[in-house]
């Protein structure tokens, strides 16, 4: 329970640091991890602090010679190490440190099995998907790049860029890229780019290294941060056999700088080179084109028709004419046939006329109705009849 003081009832310091040694004691022993940033040797006692490799904290471990000792080959300053000690508060000094009981050196067998877990982890995130991964601009306007100061890589990127583009601009985020620091100074600068709307592409650039100086670019913090750039990201950390967490989160790995830099900026004469030959290809379709269409005209033009327009009018004319003088001839022989048959047809008609018969000499007698009379008994005594002739008539009455 908190103490419940005022400023008429304070408690003095030795109660305040008993409370505290009280209250650290109450830890019990622990076991931390730490990379050795100094360490000093008096009598029976080695004096480490022990630093966090990705945070600006440290913290003082007492270590006793044996205890030291015991790993072989024994930690120098730069090693990590897995301490189990028991935290302590010195009341007089109102100091803490850790009271070493094992010490163990950190293999690199260790850290990698780490990263590994911590790969896979990110991995069922997809993080690492390759669908998640952005094309890169052809021509970015602004290159941002992150690297070390006055490094090699920060030379590497801007000189070979230069060759391949003149005229490309970078914008240059120089910041730690191993120790305490290194994780939140590009993390800053990785969001500070991303941010800057004339930023089309970011590269994260670092020479080669140790596993544990290029740990800072497999922190869990900084490979969330790359995932959430808007921006792509360009990973160039270290050579062609180190593979930091970064390399797989990033939209494009690069094997070194230099490469880096080939990604990302074009090849002026390549470009001109390749200008070249397309306009060379679209030269030779074009030409092809035209002697195909000119050969077509020609063959067109080669044709009868085209080639002596007056000589095909007169073979049609010569067919019409022709034409006209056989249906001339037709016509003329079916009304002679027709004439024929009219002359054959009327001397049929006039020789079965009633008119012929008459000539020859015999009459019609017909009565007064213009019926016929066609026997002698179908008269009577005194009935008027009328006697046709060829060219007259003749009224008559019988008698008898």
């Amino acid at each position: 329970m908190p103490l419940e003081t005022s400023p008429e009832a304070p408690i003095p310091v030795r109660t305040v640091l008993r409370l505290v040694g009280d209250w650290i004691g109450r830890l019990g022993r622990v076991w931390v991890e730490g990379q050795i940033a100094e360490l000093s040797r008096r009598g029976g006692t080695v004096y480490l602090t022990l630093r966090d490799p990705l945070a600006a904290v440290s913290v003082r471990v007492i270590c006793p010679r044996q205890v030291f000792e015991a790993t072989d080959p024994a930690p120098a300053e730069g090693a990590r190490v897995v301490v189990w000690a028991k935290p302590d508060f010195n009341m007089a000094k109102g100091s803490f440190a850790l009271n070493a009981l094992e010490l163990r050196a950190v293999g690199i067998g260790e850290l990698l099995a780490r990263l590994e877990r911590l790969r896979r982890s990110l991995a069922a995130e997809g993080l690492f998907r390759p669908e998640r991964k952005r094309r890169l601009p052809f021509l970015p306007k602004v290159v941002g790049l992150i690297c070390g100061r006055d490094s090699a890589a920060e030379r590497d990127v801007l000189q070979n860029a230069a060759r391949r583009w003149p005229a490309v601009r970078f914008r240059v985020e120089q910041v730690a890229v191993q120790g305490p620091y290194a994780v939140q100074e590009v993390t800053d600068a990785l969001q500070a780019l991303d941010a800057d709307p004339s930023v089309d592409v970011i590269i994260i650039a670092r020479g080669g290294g140790s596993i544990e100086d290029m740990l800072a670019f497999s922190d869990e913090s900084l490979i969330r941060a790359v995932a959430a750039c808007r921006t792509p990201v360009v990973s160039a950390i270290g050579h062609e056999q180190d593979v930091p967490l970064l390399d797989l989160v990033a939209d494009v790995r690069a094997s070194t700088p230099t490469d880096a830099a080939r990604r990302v900026v074009p090849d002026v004469t390549e470009q001109f080179a390749l200008i070249a030959e397309l306009r060379s290809r679209v030269r030779r379709h074009l030409a092809g084109r035209l002697d195909r269409e000119a050969a077509w005209l020609a063959a067109i033009r080669s044709r009868p028709a085209l080639a002596s327009p007056a000589a095909e009018l007169d073979r049609r004319q010569e067919q019409i004419l022709a034409l006209t003088e056989r249906a001339r001839r037709s016509l003329s022989a079916r009304l002679d046939r027709a004439d024929a048959d009219l002359v054959h047809t009327r001397a049929r008609l006039v020789a079965l006329s009633p008119a012929a018969t008459l000539r020859r000499g015999y009459a019609i007698i017909q009565r007064g109705d213009a019926s016929v009379v066609r026997s002698a008994a179908e008269v009577s005594h005194g009935e008027q009849l009328l006697v046709r002739f060829a060219d007259d008539q003749r009224s008559v009455t019988v008698s008898d």
